[in-house]
């Protein structure tokens, strides 16, 4: 939830103009994150920077879209663009709205006055906001929004007036703030006092830095600084040369800077909240960790914590990104969402790539490979996750079951922490997310490290929390996915999951024929998937049809329920319909009673082991005056002659079914939104990635 951006220049002369559409650009990126307002802080007036020592910081926020702000900055009077900085700082926001409606009043930044002595960005929840809020009015601050975010910047501002150290730094500053604050975070600081300096810190929300230059970095790690009890700083050297970190560094490290070497120290620093804001400009990024606090100050980075805990580790990498520019593009396509339905060939091809061996028959996942043995001898596997992950796990549930002869239990993460529920040192605990970043799945994955369980993450997102702090995992490799809307991360979580029921079964003789088979259906998919693509026209149709409907069902068993769960789950995203995913099996237990000739049934019946059952549901409704939307397999003229519009699919093997038959939902649903006149990429009241519990 929101989308932090910020960019420092150092000895890198910038005009105005250059910045702000930086600044903007670096936001449309993170847009998927929050769309409710946006804003931006940088540095004011229309003076030269050379004359003026303690530049004024101008702020300009809106109620709506990015692209409400950038217009509302080309409205802006009396603002030269042509000014260049050697030196800048300029931070930018995204927002989606938690507390206090969506309005320029309540987007950030926030400010500490009316002076703009301290401005903040934030993306999470400050949960003892309204105690701080209090102590801050009892001193006489005034507040002007509804946000938890401001009790931050007048906190700031609190901590800089009553400092008994004149020479205290930005940094030492926000360390004391956010000693203050509980909850989950991610915040950028920009500030009159400490020109041209941003720091940022994060606890439970995601924040990276992107490094630029012309020149040679000193290293490719930055070493944490730590702070004694008398209040000095230290780094680790002992702890720091056990890690193995380059030679080289630790002898040139003398500053315990970060800096570019050689003697042009020209840089060029990115925050942002995802690497998708950053890739354009530079693909050397670094990953910070919970309550890392890392300051730029004259082309430097550092990178501090308030303590050492044992076993972390005393470096921060800088990794290099292998997305590319293009795959954040929209390209031919309208929508986000348009183009990453049509990626899905190609997005489950990558997901299986050098883990399926089809000539061999075998699948390796070298994410788990040391693991294989204790998971092998473990008590029961826990898939925990939310939203379309959840379904992921949900779709796969029955095939693990038969492949490792293992009690498999799927959970939604929030209902599983609100339990309390019993883990043992013997379970097996998957973490499914998109993101890497959902906020319930990553406190379930902590709660279960605390019992001793061995964890396991099945992410979109290298770098991510959830795979750095699970035991091991595997990348689903789907590519960037912008759109709101989970579509070609749900087929490649549904593949992944497949693969490690064969890895698990791999060994077993009296499965073999079964396993062969599922691998051939692998090897096919892709082409079935464009095939299923192909009907695209046809689903128009469909939509066109549905869109001024109140109301869809979904119906459908086995292997099917889960495709069910998903398609309305889509439907409800982008259409703001009603839409229920409906276990057929449990018709006759209430959901019946919703079924007359004016109510729209769409129905999932397979040739597979629940065909017979899937006949008796769709008799039942029939006999309720209701001619059911049906998606079937090509050729089943039985079923046909009962629906009122067929969708036809290929057949394949029945545990890969689910994935030929979403496909068409995610159309349906897109279709059915452009209709009805939504933005499809940005639904409302909704955010990519949920960082907020």
């Amino acid at each position: 939830m929101c989308g932090i951006f910020a960019y420092i220049n150092y000895l890198v002369p910038r005009d105005r103009k250059f910045i702000l559409d930086c600044l903007i650009k670096g936001l449309q990126r993170l847009e998927y994150r929050g769309y409710d307002s946006a804003g931006i802080a940088f540095d004011g007036g229309n003076e030269s920077p050379d004359v003026i020592k303690k530049p004024e910081t101008k702020i300009v926020k809106k109620k709506g879209k990015v692209r409400a702000l950038e217009e509302e900055l080309t409205c802006e009077k009396d603002m030269k663009l042509d000014i260049e900085y050697d030196i800048h700082c300029g931070i930018a926001h995204t927002r989606w709205a938690t507390h206090g409606a969506p309005c320029a009043i309540n987007s950030h930044p926030q400010r500490s006055d009316v002076n703009n002595e301290f401005v903040v960005v934030h993306n999470g929840i400050v949960t003892n906001y309204r105690d701080i809020k209090k102590v801050l009015e009892s001193k006489d601050y005034v507040f002007e929004s509804e946000t938890d975010t401001e009790v931050i910047a007048k906190l700031c501002k609190y901590v800089y007036d009553h400092r008994e150290n004149e020479d205290m730094s930005f940094r030492e500053l926000v360390e004391v703030v956010i000693a203050q604050l509980e909850g989950a975070f991610a915040l950028c600081f920009k500030s009159i006092h400490y020109p041209s300096q941003c720091v940022g810190t994060r606890r439970g929300s995601p924040l990276l830095i992107g490094v630029k230059t012309k020149g040679n970095l000193s290293s490719n790690f930055v070493p944490i600084l730590y702070r004694d009890n008398r209040g000095r700083e230290f780094q680790d050297d002992v702890a720091y040369n056990r890690e193995g970190t380059d030679s080289a560094f630790k002898r040139s490290f003398s500053t315990t800077d970060f800096e570019v070497s050689g003697d042009i120290k020209a840089a060029e620093y990115f925050f942002a909240s995802d690497a998708s804001a950053i890739i354009e400009h530079t693909n050397r990024v670094i990953y910070l960790e919970d309550d890392d606090v890392a300051a730029v100050m004259d082309g430097c980075l550092s990178i501090h914590r308030m303590k050492k805990e044992e076993g972390e580790s005393m470096s921060r990498e800088v990794q290099t990104l292998k997305m590319e520019i293009q795959q954040i593009m929209k390209g031919n396509y309208q929508y986000f969402m348009q183009k990453e339905i049509f990626e899905q060939p190609e997005s489950v091809i990558n997901t299986m790539r050098g883990r399926v061996n089809f000539k061999d028959k075998e699948v390796i996942l070298g994410g788990l490979q040391d693991h294989l043995s204790e998971i092998h001898r473990c008590r029961r596997l826990l898939f925990i996750a939310c939203g379309t992950s959840y379904h992921s796990a949900i779709a796969t549930r029955q095939l693990l079951e038969e492949l490792t002869e293992l009690p498999v239990v799927v959970e939604l993460a929030s209902d599983f922490l609100d339990r309390r529920t019993p883990i043992f040192r013997d379970d097996i605990c998957f973490f499914i997310s998109q993101s890497g970043e959902t906020a319930d799945t990553l406190n379930a994955l902590r709660y279960c490290k605390k019992r001793g369980a061995l964890t396991v993450g099945i992410t979109n997102t290298v770098g991510s929390s959830i795979s750095r702090e699970t035991t091991c995992g595997v990348h689903i490799n789907a590519g960037p996915e912008i759109g709101v809307a989970s579509t070609k991360a749900y087929t490649s979580q549904f593949i992944s999951l497949v693969m490690f029921g064969l890895v698990m079964n791999q060994d077993r003789i009296s499965t073999r024929s079964r396993r062969n088979e599922i691998i051939e259906a692998l090897e096919n998919l892709p082409n079935l998937i464009k095939e299923v693509l192909e009907m695209d026209e046809d689903i128009k149709k469909l939509a066109e049809e549905l869109y001024e409907q109140k109301s869809i069902l979904l119906m459908g068993r086995g292997f099917n329920y889960a495709t069910c769960l998903e398609g309305a789950l889509k439907i409800k995203e982008l259409t703001y319909l009603h839409s229920e995913g409906i276990l057929a099996g449990e018709l006759k237990h209430g959901p019946l009673a919703l079924v007359d000739k004016a109510m729209p049934v769409i129905m999932i019946i397979m040739k597979d082991s629940m065909y017979t059952k899937c006949q008796n549901a769709l008799h039942e409704v029939t006999a309720r005056g209701c001619a059911p939307i049906l998606i079937c397999q090509k050729g089943d003229k039985e079923s046909q002659s009962k629906a009122s519009r067929v969708i036809e699919l290929p057949g394949t093997v029945d545990c890969l079914q689910g994935i030929l038959c979403v496909i068409p939902l995610q159309l349906l649903a897109f279709h059915t939104a452009v209709l009805r006149g939504y933005d499809v990429d940005c639904p409302r009241n909704l955010a990519k990635s949920v960082t907020v519990e």
